[in-house]
């Protein structure tokens, strides 16, 4: 998300960077270059008009004047009003009142409305230990209630049985007394889409938004379709009391308009981001990370809260322990660490959340770094349990077995063989512990070349047990 908008905006700075002093006249061609990255990223021009008037007047008064670098302080000023302009801190669910507190999910049809109920159900009970009921008010398609059931069962909430011979209110009213009778916590009513905005459907759900006055009306909205996402924000801001934005689909969204410009236009916070198809691909959205991520310094918090989050802490361990000890890395340990990292969304998502790997994780997506490492694992899942402890038994008879049974080539597994090796000698050199001799390992494979995947990755990805 946001890479091109990155790419023009690390461009716009470049220019300005390393002058010792910034005039009148570098700080407009600057700014002429940030509006420029805007307009591309399909900000809403006012939205644009605004936030490039509010970096004039801090640029050209006292507070870069008097700064001791001028070009730095006025790059800060430009993440301030990126944060400023998307709501500034994040905004939780406000979810404190006698329970169940009821959640109602607006939006037109193909925005992900019902998948991001799942995803919030799942999100609730896991971070927030509460819960969870969901109940399909969709009365018009029969799929949408049979799909919030199937994704219920996957995120182990409750879920509340409707049929399309129900009214909504009904529906909703039903699902809100059943979960008081069984102590849950919250109730999250999916509701009917349409293609398009007509009188109709906001009547229905205002009708609706009215009976059963939920403490949160979030609008879903997909921030692949632009500019149009702000103007249906609009409209449905002026026809229900919105208390916040989901925009989905932001993983595949490259210019990041929507992001900017929701806020800014209906003056509701955007509460979370849908950031793929999965059902834990949500994230709290928080304005000055994301400013951060766009400004090329990374979002390095989110990150730490990711690992703590999905890293196996005892699988971490027990690496970091053998490791220690100098006993073997084996192929059963890359495996893992390969695991590991698909758990946080993969190598590119990680590198993206860090201080100037922005371009890194695009070159890992085109290189398709995922799949690669998805190709290891079934060679890997091909070989003996005593193929996996010790490669060195690998003769050629045993190389042709692996490949057939994996589907794969001999160079593929001769490309995983070398990465593995490189990987052991660096947790040789770990061996008695200390960070110092890691980075030094990694440094040098870094150098190295060897196999080293596009971009100067080191091969096997990250260290084991990063982030423990």
């Amino acid at each position: 998300m946001f890479q091109n908008l990155s790419d023009r905006l690390a461009k716009s700075f470049k220019k300005i960077s390393g002058k010792g002093r910034l005039s009148h006249a570098n700080i407009q061609d600057a700014l002429k270059d940030v509006r420029k990255a805007l307009l591309e990223a399909d900000v809403a021009l006012p939205v644009i008009k605004s936030f490039i008037e509010s970096v004039r007047k801090r640029a050209v008064g006292q507070e870069v004047a008097r700064s001791l670098n001028p070009s730095q302080q006025f790059i800060k000023i430009v993440q301030d009003e990126l944060t400023q302009m998307m709501g500034e801190a994040n905004e939780t669910l406000n979810l404190a009142m006698q329970p169940p507190a009821v959640v109602l999910m607006a939006g037109l049809q193909g925005a992900g409305k019902t998948t991001s109920v799942a995803k919030l159900a799942k999100y609730l009970k896991e971070r927030e230990k509460k819960k969870v009921m969901v109940v399909s008010a969709d009365v018009y398609r029969p799929a949408a209630i049979a799909q919030l059931e199937t994704l219920a069962e996957q995120v182990e909430a409750t879920f509340f049985p409707s049929t399309v011979d129900q009214k909504p209110v009904n529906i909703a009213k039903d699902a809100i007394d059943a979960a008081k009778k069984q102590h849950l916590d919250v109730v999250i009513v999916d509701t009917a889409g349409r293609l398009a905005i007509d009188d109709e459907l906001m009547a229905e759900i205002q009708g609706l938004q009215q009976a059963i006055n939920p403490i949160e009306t979030l609008f879903v909205i997909d921030a692949m379709i632009g500019q149009d996402a702000v103007n249906t924000a609009k409209a449905f801001n002026e026809a229900l009391p919105l208390t916040g934005v989901i925009l989905t689909k932001a993983d595949g969204d490259a210019r990041g308009g929507a992001a900017l410009s929701v806020r800014a236009t209906t003056g509701k916070p955007i509460k979370f981001l849908g950031m793929g198809e999965k059902v834990d691909a949500l994230e709290p959205f928080h304005p000055d990370r994301v400013a951060s991520r766009i400004l090329g310094m990374g979002d390095v918090l989110s990150l730490i809260e990711e690992v703590e989050r999905t890293v196996d802490k005892e699988k971490a361990q027990k690496l970091v322990e053998k490791v220690q000890k100098g006993t073997r890395f084996d192929l059963n340990d890359l495996k893992e660490q390969f695991q590991q990292m698909n758990n946080m969304g993969g190598m590119g998502a990680m590198l993206e959340k860090m201080p100037g790997m922005g371009n890194m994780s695009q070159m890992v997506e085109q290189a398709d770094m995922g799949g690669q490492f998805k190709k290891m694992e079934v060679i890997i899942d091909s070989m003996t349990p005593a193929e996996r402890k010790n490669p060195e038994i690998l003769t050629g008879s045993r190389k042709r077995r692996i490949t057939m049974g994996s589907g794969t080539q001999v160079q593929d597994l001769n490309r995983l063989l070398k990465q593995h090796k490189q990987m052991a000698k660096m947790m040789k050199k770990m061996k008695g512990g200390g960070m110092s001799k890691m980075m030094r390992g990694l440094g040098g494979m870094m150098g190295g070349g060897g196999g080293m995947p596009p971009g100067g990755l080191p091969p096997g990805g990250l260290p084991p047990g990063f982030g423990r």
